[in-house]
């Protein structure tokens, strides 16, 4: 049983700086860390438990963007904004230790070390890539890629490898899909049973099986991206 893994952990450098700019609080199950709107004063780093992002269109509908874990930075797009807003919503899905990073601490801190600076703008930048991927998928592929998509890249976030595929170590609704495609339960189940009938995945428990990982990147024409990039964190 092998883990599918991906690289996108920060370096001793970069989380020593975070470290020694951040205070750390704890976030019960369900709450929100920051929502839409809110003055956005503080960047987050998770240091355990799980966050999921996401976004409210205009007419109400949930789109899922990433579930963040340990390490994982999030609010990082308010850096070096004036009046800044924050754009999405980070809502706790497991007790959640977060580290504070106050955004005035950390950009003199970035100031005054350029070479870290340098090393955080990529980091950033590599998450601005994996978001616009996500969209790409949704406007070129419509539901059914924006589901493909999605299974492809929990394979690489949270995928074991088994005898006969790749296992999602991940419990999964049809409703949590159907927040990372912008579309309704409905949509999805029947887009799964498809799947299942024609022996792509099967679902035991809540946790979804890839049989046919090859049939799933056709659909979509993947690029194989990185795991780095192609990834639902």
């Amino acid at each position: 049983m092998t883990a599918v893994t991906n690289s996108t952990a920060l370096s001793n450098d970069l989380n020593e700086l975070l470290a020694s700019v951040e205070y750390k609080m704890q976030v019960n199950k369900s709450h929100y860390i920051f929502q839409e709107g809110m003055e956005a004063k503080e960047l987050y780093i998770i240091r355990s438990g799980k966050v999921q992002i996401s976004k409210i269109s205009a007419d109400g509908q949930e789109l899922t963007l990433r579930i963040c874990s340990e390490n994982d930075i999030i609010g990082e797009l308010t850096l070096f904004t004036e009046n800044a807003k924050y754009l999405l919503n980070a809502k706790v899905l497991e007790r959640a230790e977060i580290g504070v990073i106050k955004r005035d601490a950390l950009e003199k801190a970035l100031l005054e070390k350029p070479a870290l600076a340098f090393e955080f703008m990529k980091w950033v930048s590599e998450h601005l890539r994996r978001m616009q991927t996500k969209f790409r998928d949704l406007v070129l592929h419509g539901k059914k890629g924006a589901l493909y998509s999605t299974l492809i890249r929990m394979t690489n976030s949270y995928g074991i490898l088994k005898e006969d595929g790749i296992l999602i170590d991940l419990p999964l609704t049809n409703q949590d899909l159907a927040n990372f495609c912008a579309t309704s339960r409905e949509s999805v189940n029947r887009m799964l049973n498809d799947l299942k009938k024609q022996d792509i995945i099967s679902i035991h428990k809540g946790k979804i099986t890839i049989h046919n990982l090859h049939f799933l990147k056709c659909a979509i024409s993947c690029e194989d991206c990185p795991t780095s990039i192609c990834s639902i964190e």
